[in-house]
């Protein structure tokens, strides 16, 4: 189908304000710098390979302890949210656990990203819509958080969708390259990620070219990018507050605006470490933005609606699984009252 120039200005508007985000936000997460060391990086992976899953992961515990030690602002951030997910005895093992829990999935991208299926088991749950989606060559988006592991979900390639899964990974990059450089350059070919950026002129374009082509776009939708005071309003997106673990936390609308402006469906998705191999691989669904609306009103509505469930399914699933929030940051804005 071919596009105007009005839903091309239109589809520029909403990359615009997807990739902006809160003005208040002081702890600017994206700017933060990277605590990663190369050789290090390089190392760790280098033993993952040669030395596999079970020696390797010997190495988890200090590098959890160090930075549970060494890492002061994250580790506030950390007693933070904890307290909030399961309550104020949380303690400093509490803080360990989830370190290493993400320290853990860090490790597991390297085997995802290599194919390494058979080292874990992995359960999928809540997929038949989204199977039904790609049988018909319609696109939709998959809303995540930074909670559990991405790239667990090739596992739904292999046995959820018989190898038709297309997903393009919406994110801002910037943030780990040393990582995201080190992990794109193990893995093999037709596991390494494809990533639509946020904040390239043509990023939204390429997202909708891809959605018309039958392919899932997939973002973390948690986060949001500061812009600056001098943008127009239209490009620093809609931030609204909304109560998250007892506690007012902002959350932008503007991928459920993209949603919305594409006229896709939005289902959730997490991809859950359950401790030594296992992950639970979850799809819900969370909107349906191809339905006609009658009002603008109704739009605002349904988007409205869409973002608190989303809030409200991650909130489930930081009680049910304390240990896979991976937002070391300050994400209630705590630190800039």
């Amino acid at each position: 189908m071919k596009h105007t120039d009005v839903e091309t200005h239109a589809v520029n508007e909403a990359a615009q304000t997807t990739s902006q985000g809160p003005t208040t936000q002081k702890g600017d997460w994206a700017r933060a710098p990277e605590r990663s060391n190369m050789l290090a990086l390089r190392f760790i992976c280098l033993m993952a390979l040669v030395c596999g899953r079970h020696v390797t992961r010997l190495l988890l515990p200090p590098i959890s302890l160090y930075f549970l030690l060494f890492a002061p602002a994250q580790r506030r951030h950390i007693k933070r949210y904890l307290f909030r997910a399961i309550g104020p005895h949380a303690g400093w093992i509490d803080g360990y656990r989830l370190l290493h829990g993400f320290s853990s999935t860090v490790l597991d991208r390297v085997y995802f990203l290599r194919g390494r299926m058979d080292l874990f088991k992995v359960t999928v749950e809540g997929n038949a819509p989204i199977d039904a989606e790609i049988a018909q060559g319609r696109g939709a988006f998959l809303l995540g958080a930074h909670v559990g592991s991405f790239e667990v979900m090739g596992a739904c390639k292999e046995q959820a969708h018989q190898g038709n899964l297309r997903l393009a990974m919406l994110m801002y990059p910037d943030n780990a390259q040393r990582i995201t450089a080190i992990l794109n350059a193990i893995a093999l070919p037709e596991l390494r990620p494809h990533v639509i950026a946020l904040g390239r002129p043509h990023s939204m374009l390429a997202l909708r070219d891809w959605l018309d082509g039958g392919g899932l776009g997939g973002m973390l939708a948690d986060r949001t990018l500061p812009g600056s005071e001098d943008q127009p309003a239209h490009q620093r997106g809609n931030n609204i507050v909304l109560p998250f673990l007892g506690q007012p936390a902002c959350f932008n609308d503007g991928p459920f605006r993209l949603a919305a402006l594409l006229r896709r469906k939005v289902f959730f998705m997490a991809g859950l470490y359950g401790g030594g191999a296992r992950y639970d691989v979850r799809f819900d669904p969370l909107a349906d933005f191809g339905a006609p609306v009658s009002s603008p009103a109704e739009r605002e509505q349904r988007i409205r609606t869409a973002l608190e469930a989303y809030v409200a399914r991650l909130e489930a699933l930081c009680r049910a699984y304390p240990y896979n929030w991976f937002n070391f940051h300050d994400f209630w804005l705590e630190d800039s009252a």
